[in-house]
């Protein structure tokens, strides 16, 4: 078999195929005896069991010039693009250029494939680990949460006042056009005021209510604003009281402590919190430090990036973003209304982060190949182990051993190797 590979462009293969007799006398072998298999019979002999020549005879021409050129495409096709090294991410176009049944077969596949990769010198791309500090405001902040979280709630008759918890209702529109805001709506909502967990401004509003009070204010909402269609925005928000609380909070000392947990001194609950920060700070700091290594890598490397991976990646993204709307109760019309942005703009905007994360997995793949990392048969069995062991349910264990989900933990145990392997080269002195 001969195979010439060309591009139309850098992601868009195309590979010329050329096959004679010696490449194709045992994929009729094998279709024939295949065919022969379905039912052809010869008197005197067994299904199947007929000499093949014979059996050519009785099939169909067409039905065995059809079922030879699908396994000789499919074989040729996968032989060439291993020699060829492409990597293709769907399904060729193929062209048949010259058959002659059935010693010559002749044919083109163009396909999309990732296109050139080109690796930075990433042995000596560094990148310093941050040391993980939990402080004693931290320690305190836990705390002051759950003192409002153990404290005792009671109804009052008076207005409200700092470090009281009140229940309202409340809803948005903005100021210029009295259109309702998708999101800045609330029922039975507990507020502790001087929390600071609102919108700046807007609880000194709410401070001097009694239940069943109406106020209606308006509020500018910051400039550096998480939704990007609020920044900067004049809402008029309609507030209803329903309950004015007092919040009357434990003393924080060790009698404290075994109200939240299992802990007999408020010394032992700190302690506690502090280590629960502690991992939990590791585990953010290890995610954010993988991320900013491989995209600093990535950023270096030269790779052309087929543009079906990353409208995949796009989708892929959207339908987390969707879904994690869904939790807040809002639609996917109003969430593309708050940010100002198309169905189409709003893709444009994600296709560069989407490009990036692309790259970088190309990348890393291609540098688990460079470093020839590998997930032995046997670290993958023990993986499964662990796994199985974190889920009791027969159901949950069986899935795991499917082909496609033992391909998906290999992947993801290749891909920690390689992320430990490129951590090892980035913090070496």
């Amino acid at each position: 078999m001969q195979a010439k590979k060309s591009f139309s462009n850098p992601t868009t293969v195309k590979l010329a195929i050329t096959a004679e007799d010696a490449d194709l006398s045992h994929i009729k072998t094998e279709v024939l005896t295949r065919l022969s298999k379905r039912g052809v019979k010869l008197p005197g002999f067994r299904s199947g069991k007929a000499p093949l020549n014979l059996v050519e005879k009785q099939i169909d021409r067409s039905l065995l010039q059809s079922e030879f050129l699908e396994a000789a495409i499919n074989e040729l096709y996968s032989e060439a693009i291993s020699k060829e090294k492409v990597r293709p991410i769907a399904q060729p176009e193929v062209s048949i250029k010259k058959f002659v049944p059935f010693p010559t077969l002749e044919f083109e596949a163009t396909v999309e494939a990732v296109g050139e990769i080109k690796l930075p010198d990433y042995k000596k791309i560094k990148l310093a680990k941050q040391p993980v500090k939990i402080t004693a405001d931290d320690v305190k902040a836990v705390l002051d949460d759950l003192k409002v979280r153990a404290a005792d709630k009671k109804d009052v008759d008076r207005a409200a006042k700092d470090g009281d918890q009140v229940i309202i209702d409340f809803k948005g529109q903005d100021a210029k056009t009295k259109e309702p805001i998708a999101g800045a709506d609330g029922a039975a909502y507990p507020l502790v005021l001087g929390s600071n967990t609102f919108i700046p401004g807007f609880e000194p509003e709410v401070v001097g209510m009694k239940a069943g009070e109406t106020k209606i204010f308006d509020i500018t909402f910051p400039k550096d604003y998480g939704v990007k269609a609020l920044q900067s925005r004049a809402v008029k928000f309609e507030v209803t009281v329903q309950k004015v609380q007092a919040v009357v909070e434990p003393k924080m000392d060790d009698s404290f402590a075994p109200k939240v947990g299992p802990f007999k001194t408020l010394q032992e609950l700190k302690d506690d919190i502090k280590r629960q920060l502690t991992s939990e700070r590791e585990q953010q700091n290890e995610a954010a430090y993988q991320n900013e290594l491989l995209q600093k890598i990535a950023e270096k490397a030269t790779v052309e990036v087929p543009k079906t991976l990353v409208d995949e990646e796009i989708e892929r993204q959207e339908q987390r973003e969707r879904q994690n709307l869904a939790y807040q109760g809002k639609t996917w019309n109003e969430h593309l209304k708050e940010e100002g942005q198309t169905e189409e703009s709003h893709r444009e905007t994600n296709r560069p982060m989407a490009e990036l994360n692309v790259k970088a997995g190309l990348v890393l793949s291609e540098i688990a190949e460079a470093e020839k990392i590998s997930v032995t048969p046997d670290e993958l069995t023990l993986r499964l182990q662990l796994l199985k062991g974190q889920y009791p349910d027969k159901a949950m264990q069986a899935e795991l051993d499917k082909p496609e989900n033992r391909r998906d933990i290999m992947s993801r145990m290749l891909t920690e190797k390689t992320i430990a392997r490129l951590t090892e080269y980035a913090t070496a002195k």
